[in-house]
């Protein structure tokens, strides 16, 4: 998802500088116009840094550096770090107190995760939902809408990753109803494909179901993420 997103910001004109935990992706960032900086404690004096990890704990473990870096000398006063991942409200808070006091009070933490998939992050059309204050979620507003296309401020910090886990709470029992759906179909001789054709011209429509109806039909299911992620999410 991160590398997408860089990507489209590069395109909206933005000075892009980007570490990852394996080296490949960034390679290819560079190749695209971006910047490289060998750990996170190297983005130190960046206005806005943006974190898109799998979880909570890989963001405090890669941000362990920026943090006694920041300890040794503030950042610039107004400094925001987004955290873009899934994560809980009380943890992503948590972690604003620590940069908080890190920064000396100079940085400030905005929740703002995602929904969209891959795809999402490739076209530049994800919905992101963010927990900031007014002030600091028009100053993201720009860079946002490079990356989304549904952008909203749901309230203040917290407020973000509580919209996530709403969407995942949808997604997550809606994927497991059109599975019941589907094979509650198949066992009473009724062709899958034709059920979610009609399905999708009701109230029943959904974008889930435009995305998992044909594969459950298909009975294509290859994975397109870790279950231990919606699990996490959930």
């Amino acid at each position: 998802m991160g590398a997408p997103m860089a990507a489209n910001l590069l395109k909206a004109g933005w000075d892009v500088t980007a570490w990852n935990r394996s080296g490949a992706a960034v390679e290819e960032f560079v190749a695209l116009g971006g910047f490289r900086t060998r750990d996170v404690a190297g983005l130190r004096g960046e206005p806005v840094i943006v974190f898109m990890l799998p979880d909570l704990s890989c963001i405090e473990e890669a941000a362990s550096g920026l943090m006694d870096e920041w300890r040794l000398v503030p950042p610039r006063p107004g400094t925001i770090v987004v955290v873009m991942s899934s994560v809980s409200p009380t943890g992503v808070q948590e972690f604003a107190r620590t940069v908080h006091s890190a920064s000396g009070g100079n940085a400030v933490v905005v929740d703002a995760p995602v929904s969209g998939g891959t795809q999402g992050a490739q076209d530049g059309t994800l919905a992101i939902m963010a927990g900031a204050s007014e002030e600091v979620f028009g100053r993201l507003l720009p860079l946002f809408e490079a990356m989304g296309t549904t952008v909203r401020r749901m309230g203040a910090l917290g407020a973000g990753s509580l919209a996530k886990a709403c969407n995942q709470l949808i997604v997550g029992t809606t994927t497991a109803a059109l599975a019941e759906a589907a094979e509650l179909a198949e066992r009473s001789g009724m062709d899958a494909a034709a059920l979610f054709e009609v399905l999708a011209g009701g109230l029943a429509a959904s974008r889930v179901l435009e995305f998992v109806g044909p594969r459950l039909a298909a009975k294509d299911y290859a994975p397109t993420g870790p279950a231990k992620f919606m699990h996490k999410d959930l």
